[in-house]
C-alpha cells in the first residue's frame, strides 16, 4: 500500500466520520431535547459537510459520499481504480461517526437514521434526485474550476447539503449519501424504506455524470482539492 493512498483513505475515514457524527449528532441531541427549527437543521448539516471539506479536500478531495466518488469516476474526473478504497473508508467513517454519537448521546431519533414520511414517498425521492444531482452538479464546479478565490467554491456542496435539509428534510431525513444513510440504520436497525435510498441517490448521481463531461479530462490533475483551474 502507497503513502499516497493511505493518506487518501485516512482522509476519507475522519472526514465521513465528522459528517456524519455532527450531522445525525444534531439530530439525536434535537430528539433528546424536543427538536429544532428545521432552519437549525439546515445549518448544522451545512457544517457538517463543510467542516470535512475544508479540513480534508487538499488530502483526499474531501469526497465523503459514495454517490459522489461514482460520479465524479463516471465522468472522467477520478480514477476508477481508486473506488474501491474510497468507498471502503466512506463507509467505515460513517460507521465510526454513527458508533461515536451513539455512545456519547444515545440512540435518540432512530441514531439519525434517514426515515422516509408515509405517504409521501414519491415527492420525497423525487426530493432524493433532485437535491443529489444539485449535490453532484456543486462538486463538479469546484473539481473543474477548483476552490476559488478565498476558497468560496467550497461553499457550494454544503449549500446543496443545507437547502436539501431545509426543504427535504421532514420528508426524507435528506440523504443524498448512501454511506450517511446505511450506518445509522444499521446501528439502530432502522430499515424502513432503505432500498430506495440506495436506488434514487446513485443513479441521480449517475445521471448528473453522464451529461456533464469536463472539456478535456486529465486525472492527475482534475478533481477537488485545487485551488484554481488556472496553470
Amino acid at each position: 500500500m502507497r503513502w499516497s493512498s493511505a493518506r487518501h483513505w485516512g482522509a476519507e475515514v475522519a472526514g465521513t466520520a465528522l459528517l456524519v457524527g455532527i450531522g445525525t449528532g444534531t439530530i439525536v441531541a434535537a430528539a433528546r431535547t424536543g427538536g429544532i427549527p428545521q432552519a437549525g437543521m439546515a445549518v448544522a448539516w451545512f457544517l457538517a459537510v463543510l467542516v470535512p471539506i475544508a479540513l480534508f479536500i487538499e488530502a483526499s478531495g474531501a469526497h465523503l459520499n459514495p454517490a459522489v466518488t461514482l460520479a465524479l469516476a463516471l465522468s472522467g474526473r477520478f480514477a476508477w481504480r481508486s473506488v474501491p478504497g474510497y468507498w471502503g473508508s466512506q463507509l467505515l467513517g460513517a460507521l465510526l461517526g454513527s458508533a461515536t454519537v451513539a455512545a456519547t448521546l444515545g440512540r435518540a431519533g432512530h441514531l439519525g437514521a434517514t426515515i422516509p414520511t408515509h405517504g409521501q414517498l414519491v415527492l420525497g425521492f423525487l426530493g432524493e434526485a433532485g437535491f443529489t444531482a444539485l449535490l453532484v452538479a456543486c462538486v463538479f464546479v469546484v473539481a473543474d474550476l477548483g476552490e476559488g478565490a478565498f476558497r468560496w467554491r467550497i461553499l457550494l456542496p454544503p449549500a446543496a447539503v443545507g437547502l436539501s435539509t431545509f426543504v427535504i428534510g421532514p420528508l426524507t431525513g435528506s440523504s443524498l449519501n448512501p454511506a450517511r444513510t446505511l450506518a445509522p440504520a444499521l446501528l439502530s436497525a432502522t430499515y424502513t424504506d432503505l432500498g430506495w435510498y440506495f436506488l434514487v441517490v446513485p443513479a441521480a448521481a449517475v445521471a448528473v455524470a453522464a451529461v456533464w463531461q469536463p472539456r478535456s479530462v486529465d486525472v492527475a490533475d482534475r478533481g477537488l482539492g485545487r485551488r484554481s483551474a488556472d496553470p
